[in-house]
Parts: C-alpha cells; structure tokens; sequence
C-alpha cells in the first residue's frame, strides 16, 4: 500500500473543548414516535415493538431504568460515578458536571500530536468507497422505503462506489520511551473537540499513572451517515473487517509517521467508539480477541443498522444481543447455502449467548432519551438504542464478562455533558490490570 500522507503535522499541547462533528450521530434526526404500522401489540408476532415504560413527552422517548425488562441496576447519588473495583448495572444523574481530568490542568505534560492523511484510492480493504447521492443530509435515508413485508432491510437506492479521504490523528504521551513498545487505543469518529478531550484527558491520567503511558490513535470516519454511506459500512457491518483494515491499513502508518512501536499484546489494546463507532469497537474485539480486548462504547448502535442487509445477519448488531424478531423462515446466505455467523452461533440465535466467553472488557453507556426508531419506515423491532444495551448488559452478565453499564438520566444519544463527566474514569476502568508504571 501506498503512504499518502498529505500532511504531517506536530502539535505541542492540547486545544481547548469543542462539541463533537455532526457524523458522530448514527441517524437521522430522531422523530420519536411510534412507527407506522408498527407491531406493539402481540410479542410473539413477529417485529415487535415494546413501547412499556417509555414516556413519549420527550423526543425521543425518556426511558424509564426501573423498566422490569431490564437487567436491575444499582442507582448511584447524583454525582457519584461506578465505583473501579465493581462491575454490573449503573444509574448515574440526573446531573452530568465535567471531571476536572478533561481539562488541561497546570504542570501536566501534554502529549505530542501527529496528524496524517489517508485515501480511499491508496488502500485495499475500504477501495472504492460508498456515497449515497442526496440534496441534503440523510435526506435518502429519511424517504427510504423497506422491502416487501420486512421492515428490517432498508432499500438504499442512491449509494453507488466512491472516494473518501480521512485525517488520523495519532497522540504520543511524553511519558512514552522511544523505541519501546507502546499500549494503545483505537477512537473512531475521531476528530475535533473529541480528540482535544480525550488526548487531555489522557495526559491528565498518564501523569497520575490512573492508566499506562497509552498512544491514542484517532481515525476519521469514512463520511456521511447511516445505512448506504461509508461510515455505515464500516462500522455498522457485522463482521472484523473494520479491524483488519485498521490493522492491515492504518496501524503501519501510524508507527511511521509518529515514530512509535505499537504493542502486538492484545491487553494492551483497546478500541471505542461513538454511536455506530461504538458498535464498530465491540465488533473489532469480538471478531478479533487475539488483536483487542478491552472496549469502551458511548451509546453503542446494537441494533440493526448493518447496510448492505445481509441474510447471514439479518439483524445487524442487535444480534449481538438477541434473536432474530422477524418471521421464522428460512434464512440463506448469499450464496444460497444455509448460512452461520463467523462460525459462532447458529443462525438467527444471538452471538453472545452462543458463544463461549471471549477475552474482553467492556465499559458501555446509554442515555435515557437516547434514539428511537429514528427512520419511521423501520417498524423492525430492534431500533431502540436503550433497550438494546440493556440486552448487551443481560446477555454479558450471563456470560460472566466483566463489563460496567452506565444508564446516564438526563441524557440524549451521545450526550457530551455524560462522557464530560464519566471519561476519565471509564478509561480508568477499562485498563485496570494493565501495567501503569515504566
């Protein structure tokens, strides 16, 4: 492969805070309601949709955590935050102030940042890329119709092959020794006011030795939103192929460009993400626990986003969690024959369930109002973003990993206030056990 490496720049410190871009959301703006034609009636029919214990006088919805459908939790004092050595089901809020680690404090070193370029015509694994034609932003996903008598497979018309060109951006704590191995963290949706926050928040912890001298690498998405884009396809499809094309394709550059040895131990690893980024964490572990095993998600797209619709995995990521709420009829793979999950669990059946447990550690959050069927024509039952992290906290508990689920009150989808708030300490959390010192 090709360096393309349009510009590399190195930056003394850290700037100040900035909300993050506005391809950190998974979807389309949420209309919050009920969709049309929707099954809420009949739970053994197929496609339900459960509307118990929401309240519908917000956009979207407020869940309620007492919900008897969820794993029960233990509600934390407004302020207090999980504690490090517990893990399980949390509430925290109503009210979100930002830990003093996410802003520069005096006499911290801050970290060096090296900024590079990569395109879509120097790569293998993402070459072409995907657009989805549209006058305005996910105005194709918005008017999207679904197939005949399945609400679950949007039809995407307007994608067709393309390019894109992202910024990586790599931090390089001052703690780091040249030439020795370094543990890392891969961010997805990386860029702007999310990079300046966690790379201080990093060289606030580093300094503390709260974690080890950790290298960040923070990758732009591929553009655009949602099913039909190329930031859809890379982090919503079900598979490891956002993580070999990090390993194969980014992580070489990397090491290149910022002069650092990246560890190949994959408890020195970690991988987090944002929305559909956060899926794309969880998949990169899952399919690949040789390559990472420690997570951290911030309202994570369990739910069924993956685009192309794939009958190997017709649910996309909420099959991570559940089965498969659509009419029980034969599914086939594309190439006709009867179709298995990466050899994990049978078809339909629910890939954390099935599978015997994996090397990983996982640190997750949903908000209260966070997305609700946010495309109207997908009345699919599995489009509802708390409950499908409540089932990512019942199935993990069942299989004994150790995790912690944070149900933030107060909270929309992302919500900058929370991770403000909880990011130091789920960084903490997720590198416990790892050596901290030189």
């Amino acid at each position: 492969m090709k360096c393309a490496v349009a510009s590399v720049a190195l930056v003394l410190g850290i700037g100040a805070l900035a909300p993050g871009a506005r391809g950190h959301a998974a979807t389309p703006g949420a209309n919050g309601g009920v969709p049309p034609d929707a099954n809420t009636s009949d739970p053994a029919a197929p496609f339900y949709v459960d509307l118990s214990f929401l309240d519908f006088a917000t956009v979207p919805p407020t869940r309620d955590p007492s919900n008897p459908h969820y794993p029960r939790a233990t509600e934390l004092a407004d302020g207090v935050l999980p504690p490090l050595a517990k893990s399980g089901n949390f509430i925290i809020g109503p009210t979100h102030t930002p830990a003093a680690e996410t802003a520069t404090q005096p006499g911290v070193p801050a970290g060096r940042v090296v900024v590079f370029t990569m395109r879509s015509a120097d790569g293998d694994l993402y070459r072409p890329g995907l657009v989805r034609d549209e006058a305005q932003w996910n105005a194709a996903i918005r008017s999207a119709g679904v197939a005949p008598g399945d609400p679950s497979n949007l039809l995407i018309t307007s994608s067709h092959p393309g390019t894109w060109t992202r910024t990586v951006s790599v931090y390089v704590p001052r703690q780091h020794r040249a030439g020795s191995l370094a543990p890392f963290i891969v961010l997805g949706d990386g860029g702007g006011g999310l990079d300046r926050t966690v790379f201080t928040t990093l060289d606030n912890l580093i300094a503390a030795h709260r974690i080890p001298a950790i290298v960040a690498v923070s990758i732009g998405n591929g553009g655009q939103d949602a099913q039909g884009s190329q930031r859809g396809f890379e982090y919503d499809t079900v598979s490891g192929t956002y993580a070999e094309w990090v390993e194969r394709e980014v992580l070489p550059l990397v090491e290149r460009n910022a002069g650092v040895r990246l560890t190949h131990d994959p408890d020195g690893r970690a991988t987090m993400g944002l929305s559909s980024s956060a899926a794309a964490a969880f998949s990169m572990a899952w399919f690949h626990p040789e390559l990472y095993h420690r997570v951290l998600g911030y309202s994570p797209t369990m739910v069924n986003q993956q685009w192309p619709h794939n009958p190997a995995v017709r649910g996309g990521a909420w099959e991570y969690h559940s089965a498969w709420p659509g009419p029980a009829t034969p599914a086939v793979a594309a190439n006709g024959t009867a179709a298995r999950v990466a050899g994990d669990a049978e078809l339909g059946m629910p890939l954390i369930p099935q599978t015997p447990r994996k090397p990983i550690r996982y640190w997750f959050e949903v908000g209260d109002r966070d997305l609700f069927y946010p495309i109207a024509s997908m009345a699919d039952g599995m489009h509802d973003w708390v409950l499908a992290n409540e089932n990512m906290a019942r199935v993990l508990a069942g299989r004994d990993y150790p995790y912690q689920f944070v149900f933030a009150r107060n909270a929309s989808h992302v919500d900058w206030p929370t991770l403000l708030q909880t990011l130091p300490a789920a960084l903490e959390w997720v590198w416990q056990g790892y050596p901290t010192g030189p």
